[in-house]
């Protein structure tokens, strides 16, 4: 039986929601500026930085695609987590390009770029993050409405509507107080999102048990699900490719790097790195736990509720389908409070960011002439509307392949191939033109692309099964480097200042 009830955890869903809104609303009045709008005045502490940079990349697809990851690797699957966390203390420790990308002052990433490299590079490089952004993004509203769905007990017909309220609750104060307003709101949704994740994390330790979840691994993984080198899914091409996207997105994925161009200075962006490094291990480790604590305790009827597509993913609801009946009335409002924490945090900040790329960059060479802040604030809120209404309709039809994490990694490749080479070579390879910039573009997006698109086309769905995700990754971010460094010696150009 389903331990939700309308009375008491509605309730408690209710205050929170209410809360967060008037938090998020209330400080719409502080917006004048798009700076404001777009980065908070450059105003950010490390402590709300830490809290909103752990909430933004917490959200209810994270929570879902790491516990997928338990269910189906074991604690192997806390590998990117572990990757994840060494990449962001290294680069935070050494300032390894986000020192000169904060120096420079810049609000985005291609805005940089356009001072080694030119105008058209600055345009397409803001092409490619906004499209790879929005695919990754794009099942975020899907797989958000279907865990709470699913924890509560409402009927899958009613997916649609919940989707759409969830997503016009973070758009109105998104769109009304910016940056400012995600701040706030992230540190309250991190206080919740923290205190719902230990809390359940507890519960499940208790009553399943430590020794139960290792026995099980042992039982349906043996090595493979504490090693991922041996395990027979994974193996050292995983770990490659996701050492090589979590380097990459440590640099350039917009929403991670909003934070640190929003800092009050270099120093302080850095220590919001470090400091949020070890995170990212427990990001992956306590769902992972929820997922295996899944494996252990479903019964093999445990999935009838479930509609035939959500079937085919059965190691990506298990986790769902498992909190709905064993976590008790009461702190199940607590959960879910926590999880749409997570997910709005997460929907607010990467609606803002992409809708900044957009802003900043791909319509950079339609303002001639300075627009006044009013119309750039306008501008900038609608540019929100659209990608709220984008991430409704692609939610609603886009049929997910293989499992979701994979799927993050290969949309996000997309861009953070090409723009973490590019980024790099503008701050440390004094050769490094806008040849081998565009080379870098085209490669990086291409390659992705049509690996998703092969997985759609009957006739070419078996070749993309025999290369797989990590293969196709590894190349592109190879080939990415290799288009960069012969563009930019095919035909060289005359250097511009190296960026400070």
């Amino acid at each position: 039986m389903i331990h939700f009830s309308w009375f008491l955890d509605g309730s408690i869903i209710g205050c929170y929601l209410l809360g967060t809104m008037i938090a998020g609303i209330m400080v719409r009045k502080y917006v004048g500026k798009v700076e404001h709008f777009l980065v908070a005045g450059r105003e950010m502490n490390i402590y709300l930085g830490i809290a909103s940079l752990a909430a933004t990349e917490f959200g209810i697809v994270t929570c879902m695609y790491t516990a997928q990851n338990g269910y189906k690797y074991g604690f192997a699957g806390v590998t990117p987590g572990i990757l994840m966390a060494l990449s962001m203390f290294f680069v935070g420790i050494t300032g390894f390009c986000i020192k000169p990308l904060r120096d420079s002052g810049v609000i985005t990433i291609p805005e940089l770029l356009e001072k080694r490299f030119g105008p058209r590079i600055r345009w397409a490089a803001g092409v490619v993050i906004v499209l790879g952004g929005l695919l990754n993004m794009g099942v975020f509203l899907r797989v958000g409405g279907e865990f709470l769905v699913l924890v509560s007990g409402l009927n899958v017909k009613y997916l649609e509507i919940t989707m759409t309220v969830l997503l016009i609750a973070v758009a109105v104060y998104t769109i009304l107080g910016g940056m400012l307003s995600v701040l706030i709101t992230d540190f309250l949704q991190f206080i919740v999102m923290s205190l719902g994740l230990v809390v359940v994390t507890i519960l499940i330790l208790a009553r399943v048990g430590w020794s139960n979840l290792v026995s099980t691994v042992e039982l349906h993984y043996g090595a493979g699900g504490f090693n991922p080198f041996v395990n027979k899914d994974m193996g050292w091409e995983y770990v490659l490719f996701f050492a090589f996207l979590n380097l990459a997105a440590v640099l350039t994925w917009q929403t991670t790097i909003a934070r640190v161009l929003s800092a009050k200075d270099t120093k302080t962006g850095q220590m919001v790195y470090t400091r949020t490094a070890f995170f990212f291990v427990c990001r992956f480790l306590i769902p992972g736990i929820w997922g295996i604590a899944a494996l252990a305790m479903l019964k093999p009827d445990s999935m009838t509720l479930l509609s035939a597509a959500m079937k085919e993913q059965s190691s990506l609801y298990g986790m769902p389908v498992f909190l709905s009946t064993f976590v008790p009335i009461g702190l199940m409002g607590l959960l879910v409070a926590a999880m749409l924490a997570a997910d709005m945090s997460t929907d607010s900040s990467y609606m803002l960011t992409w809708g900044g790329v957009i802003y900043n960059d791909i319509m950079a060479p339609f303002r001639k002439n300075k627009w006044s802040e009013r119309r750039g604030l306008l501008w900038n809120r609608m540019i929100v509307a659209c990608i709220g209404l984008f991430l409704l309709v692609f939610g609603l039809w886009y049929k997910l392949e293989g499992d979701l994490w994979t799927y993050i990694g290969v949309t996000g490749t997309i861009y953070l191939s090409s723009i973490s080479v590019l980024l790099i070579a503008c701050c440390y390879w004094k050769k490094a033109n806008s040849w081998g910039a565009a080379g870098a573009i085209i490669i990086g997006a291409v390659v992705p692309i049509l690996f998703l698109v092969f997985e759609k086309v009957p006739v070419t769905k078996g070749f993309a099964k025999t290369i797989g995700p990590y293969y196709s990754g590894i190349l592109t971010y190879l080939l990415t480097a290799v288009a960069m460094i012969v563009g930019s010696l095919i035909k060289p150009q005359h250097i511009k200042a190296d960026v400070k």
